[in-house]
């Protein structure tokens, strides 16, 4: 229902810039969010970070649904955990 309105005050110059700087504001909050939480306790070696990069990369090169994604992250992480 607010897309409609969001295209319409993306229209007009002042607030147009107001939704750009809001969307930056997003853009930073979300990367804080997967940094702190997620990569400072996930990621533990560079197997951790071929998964995370083999994962994001499935999800917006090859468009793979994000659940069969998981499915394969996980199974990178238990064989990594195998091995090691």
């Amino acid at each position: 229902g607010g897309l409609i309105l969001w295209r319409y005050a993306a229209r007009l110059p002042r607030a147009g810039a107001a939704l750009a700087g809001v969307n930056a504001a997003v853009v930073g909050i979300l990367g804080a969010a997967l940094y702190d939480p997620v990569w400072v306790t996930a990621i533990r070696g560079s197997a951790d970070v071929a998964t995370a990069i083999a994962g994001f990369l499935l999800l917006e090169r090859a468009r793979v649904a994000p659940l069969v994604v998981v499915a394969l992250c996980l199974c990178a992480a238990l064989l990594v955990a195998r091995i090691a």
